[in-house]
């Protein structure tokens, strides 16, 4: 396994893919001062990884930084790492690149897509779609039928309560409750949540 990016998030990913008996083999980063991480190698930046070292996953937590790195790169396969105490219903559907985390709980029919990051101890009820590059983080809670558009950050506690559709790209601030539906690019924070602001994805 090869991750791309070598910093924290790595650490966390490799801890799962270990838990899992998966070998990480090298790392590769666009900080040329970084040349190992836990004594694995960084054997380059994302210019030197070619398509056959697969399989691969973007180890950056940074939503529009794991987008851009896929964008930018030619890779044969995806993988996902799950850790071994997260519970899935059998139903779910996990896409490419995807990691859950330690505790994680993801319930019956919920689809989570591509290069999406179900952090520690989240929650994500039934029915649910997670859009690509979403970010569910620590101890958030989505209730059952809830809609996650792409690329968009659920803060660390944050809740969500049924049927909610949350637009792609939009910021949920830590702890808010959310409790009507987000446009696109917006943050919104409180309890209840409310909008204050836009996104800037150029930003």
């Amino acid at each position: 396994m090869y991750l791309f990016g070598a910093s924290g998030h790595a650490k966390v990913i490799r801890d799962i893919l270990e838990a899992n008996g998966v070998e990480v083999k090298g790392f590769y980063d666009d900080d040329a001062s970084k040349k190992t991480l836990q004594g694995v190698p960084v054997l380059g930046n994302t210019d030197d990884h070619t398509a056959e070292m697969v399989p691969c996953i973007i180890s950056i937590g940074d939503n529009r930084i794991r987008k851009h790195v896929v964008d930018s790169i030619t890779v044969d396969k995806y993988a996902r790492a799950v850790h071994p105490s997260a519970v899935l219903s059998p139903s779910v559907k996990v896409g490419v690149g995807t990691v859950v985390m330690a505790r994680a709980t993801v319930n019956v029919d919920s689809i989570i897509g591509n290069h999406v990051i179900i952090n520690t101890s989240a929650s994500v009820d039934h029915d649910c779609q997670i859009g690509d590059y979403s970010h569910i983080a620590p101890n958030s809670t989505l209730c059952g039928g809830i809609t996650v558009g792409e690329g968009t950050l659920i803060g660390a506690g944050a809740v969500v309560i049924p049927n909610v559709k949350i637009g792609k790209w939009a910021k949920i601030g830590a702890g808010a409750v959310v409790v009507k539906d987000v446009p696109d690019f917006s943050l919104a924070i409180g309890n209840p949540a409310r909008v204050v602001g836009k996104i800037d994805v150029n930003d």
